[in-house]
């Protein structure tokens, strides 16, 4: 973990309580298209079921979690996984794209967050949230602050506003003093949000 970040974050005395509580670096080292399937897998899940869905679909698939295995895998068993049909749709789709282009960090190293969002929406079922969980995990774009996600808007609001809701805007205003950092404070604005 990055000194310079939290030598910025402890700016703020709320994410410098985080930073002392939490160490949210513990994720595996997935490859590019597992991320991207996770991030499916996660859209609109609690934390425990999605991470249950996860386990029997990579189980279905034997660990071998790649464009090729999606795209052969049996349709009814990835159902029985868990993955309703239109995730299964769009996980093949994300396949697909993957087989196509360049989606690795090295293939998008040049493009701007915003073209990789708008590469990534592109593909049908991948959306402005799942975009942003890729910039943030998968290409490990420092400054992303993924405002569509609940937990880092229910996160903010209850550490920053005693859980009374607040606009997008005014959370745009608690992060600013994060800057460049706030991918690192969303890490621990969810670790804070999971362990509460």
């Amino acid at each position: 973990m990055n000194d310079e970040a939290h030598a910025v974050l402890r700016e703020d005395p709320v994410m410098a309580g985080l930073v002392d509580r939490h160490d949210p670096y513990v994720e595996r080292d997935w490859t590019e298209y597992e991320r991207l399937c996770i991030s499916i897998i996660n859209q609109q899940l609690s934390t425990a079921s999605a991470a249950a869905v996860r386990e029997r679909v990579f189980e279905v698939l034997e660990g071998e979690v790649t464009p090729e295995s999606v795209l052969a895998a049996d349709e009814a068993a990835l159902r029985d996984a868990g993955l309703s049909v239109s995730k299964i749709e769009y996980v093949r789709n994300a396949a697909r794209a993957f087989r196509e282009a360049d989606y690795t960090r090295a293939g998008l190293a040049s493009c701007s967050n915003a073209e990789v969002v708008d590469l990534l929406t592109e593909i049908k079922g991948i959306g402005e949230w799942t975009a942003r969980m890729y910039l943030l995990f998968v290409l490990e774009r420092p400054d992303v602050l993924p405002l569509g996600d609940l937990a880092v808007r229910r996160g903010i609001e209850q550490l920053y506003a005693d859980g009374e809701e607040l606009s997008r805007a005014e959370m745009r205003e608690i992060a600013e003093p994060w800057r460049p950092y706030r991918s690192v404070a969303t890490r621990y604005l969810w670790a804070e949000y999971e362990s509460g």
